[in-house]
């Protein structure tokens, strides 16, 4: 019997704020800080901080360089995903700063897995909008590599590709502006899911 079509309800979950990081520099690394303020472009004074941004390797349909909507303004990851993505790279652990991470979230299973669509509800205001499942790259494997330093970077970069696939977290972008700091309560809707199959 055919699954097309088949629904998953909505869901309401809840989670924790481990800890937040921003992007002051002129690249993707990130640095621990107290409070994360953000409007509709994103974490202000982040790296990352834009209403739109160009189109790369992810978006082949189009030209490099074309301006889209930013709905990578944020990344956010799960401690224990962390760590199983550090296990299973044979090291002691993957920081988050290493990997641009702005939110770490406690106590939601399988976060990367949530879908599109999911909503996170801050308790200083804020709300993102989760974008999907944030693929590992070669270059976040790269800082893994140099901040271990490890004597072939790109033998690490390669396991990191491979082995936080479904573990990396998410994107998303901000749906409401507000705040977020390390120890807020998350309250979480997942969106009806209807699954469709040709």
């Amino acid at each position: 019997m055919s699954e097309h079509g088949k629904r998953l309800p909505a869901r309401k979950l809840e989670g924790r704020v481990r800890s937040v990081y921003i992007a002051e520099g002129q690249d993707f690394l990130t640095r621990e800080t107290d409070q994360l303020n953000c409007n509709s472009g994103g974490i202000i004074g982040d790296y990352h901080h834009a209403h739109t941004r160009k189109a790369g390797g992810r978006e082949p349909w189009y030209e490099r360089g074309t301006p889209i909507r930013n709905d990578r303004q944020l990344s956010l990851v799960s401690r224990v995903e962390l760590e199983k993505i550090a296990t299973a790279m044979g090291i002691e652990r993957v920081a988050p700063e290493w990997i641009g991470a702005n939110i770490v979230v406690d106590d939601i299973a399988d976060f990367t897995l949530l879908p599109a669509g999911t909503l996170l509800f801050f308790e200083g205001g804020l709300t993102l909008k989760l974008d999907g499942v944030n693929a590992p790259c070669k270059f976040s494997g790269a800082s893994i590599a140099q901040h271990i330093k490890a004597e072939n970077e790109a033998i690490v970069a390669l396991s990191f590709v491979k082995t936080a696939k479904y573990l990396r977290g998410q994107t998303g972008w901000v749906e409401r502006a507000g705040q977020v700091k390390a120890g807020d309560k998350i309250s979480i809707r997942i969106p009806e899911q209807i699954y469709y199959a040709l």
